[in-house]
């Protein structure tokens, strides 16, 4: 069925990477699920009426948010795929990330409003009628939420849509909470307990806790949340294979939405070199990664490769730093400048954000490990942070 809906509805599909295909993804699973929640919702809170139900009404209600949050979704791809203008030069994909908080929003308003109603069905329990006809219709949800969680998955996988991915999440747990519900109408009919209440309550529970997860994910990207490890690594990694390229630091990424990421990086090549061979590599470094749909805009950072004395004193200095933190703590812009008395050694040191050692202490002890190797050397340590970490091994050769 998702093959049949992809291949009829959407033009290009196979273009997984254009924008306007990506937009017309998520305007299909916005439509698919939209028709199928508001079918679900009408379906059971017409069964919760008839039969005096609250946890099958409640759950009619979160198919009903469902929906409403499919609108807002559908939205916000309408409105992500806005090209860029002069006001917003980067585009318009944070707009994705912010129909996904007005979705948690909205979840939150609607967990609260059942959680006050399943106190009352509680506090003040009626009769619940069992009906083989509301039954069914908890049985057809959850064959429907099971369609849809993978619809969504497939998609949000073809797309690398993380909100698509997040709604297939939300379709399987909604086959939890619709399985929670039949259980209990079941149960009630069986021992005559009074359940409703309390699975309603259960429900809105449920439904609270996905949206604060939900709030909590769409605002991290907003802030500026850590970039993926996996696109810092392949960064790294391409601007590493080309051949003259020695050393990749000072990586920073900038998410402005789904499938509009910008970074910056240095890399270091022999200063001997020739200066216009160097510019136009990485010219050509910055195009191959243009191709891959990822702006990148590199610094030239000249390396001195002939100078028997600074290689040592860098190599050196390298070996310290990967014995004693094991990869986590790198250095870089490495030069060597003779005072009057020492020898100066310059460089910046790195370190993780939440590493377990204060970065001033980090440059205590290079110092005092450089010393101890060679008194003629002092050295003069710039820290910084890693805004990219990849959680790999890193260093310049």
């Amino acid at each position: 069925m998702t093959d049949f809906l992809v291949r009829h509805f959407i033009k290009n599909y196979e273009r997984t990477g254009d924008a306007a295909v990506r937009t017309a993804y998520g305007n299909l699973a916005g439509i698919v699920c939209i028709l199928c929640n508001l079918l679900l919702a009408g379906g059971k809170m017409a069964a919760g009426f008839l039969f005096g139900s609250i946890s099958i009404t409640a759950d009619g209600l979160n198919n009903l948010s469902d929906a409403s949050s499919n609108v807002v979704s559908l939205l916000g791809f309408r409105l992500a795929s806005r090209p860029a203008d002069e006001k917003h030069p980067y585009g318009h994909g944070r707009y994705e990330y912010l129909a996904g908080l007005v979705v948690a929003a909205m979840i939150l308003m609607i967990g609260v409003e059942l959680a006050k109603s399943s106190l009352d069905k509680i506090l003040h329990p009626t009769p619940v009628e069992f009906s083989l006809l509301s039954a069914a219709v908890l049985v057809m949800s959850i064959l429907i939420k099971l369609w849809m969680s993978a619809f969504n998955l497939r998609l949000g996988k073809l797309i690398h849509s993380g909100t698509l991915e997040a709604t297939a999440a939300d379709s399987r747990n909604d086959v939890i909470s619709t399985s929670a519900v039949l259980a209990a109408l079941v149960l009630g009919r069986l021992t005559g307990l009074e359940l409703d209440g309390w699975m309603g309550m259960a429900v809105a529970l449920f439904i609270l806790y996905s949206g604060f997860g939900l709030m909590r994910e769409t605002i991290d990207p907003l802030l500026g949340s850590a970039p993926d490890p996996q696109l810092a690594h392949h960064i790294r990694q391409k601007a590493l294979s080309y051949p003259g390229v020695l050393g990749v630091h000072d990586l920073m990424i900038h998410d402005y939405g789904p499938g509009r990421q910008f970074a910056s990086l240095h890399v270091e090549m022999p200063a001997e070199g020739d200066v216009l061979e160097s510019h136009e590599l990485i010219d050509t470094i910055e195009r191959d990664f243009r191709a891959e749909r990822l702006d990148v805009v590199i610094h030239y950072d000249p390396v001195v490769t002939h100078d028997e004395q600074l290689s040592q004193a860098r190599q050196k200095v390298e070996e310290i730093v990967r014995e004693r933190w094991d990869g986590k703590v790198t250095i870089h812009d490495f030069r060597m400048v003779p005072g009057k008395e020492r020898i100066n050694l310059i460089f910046d040191c790195v370190t993780p954000y939440g590493f377990e050692e204060d970065e001033k202490q980090v440059c205590r002890e290079i110092r005092q490990a450089v010393a101890e190797w060679d008194k003629r050397y002092a050295c003069v340590i710039r820290p910084e942070k890693d805004m990219a970490p990849e959680g790999e091994e890193q260093t310049t050769e």
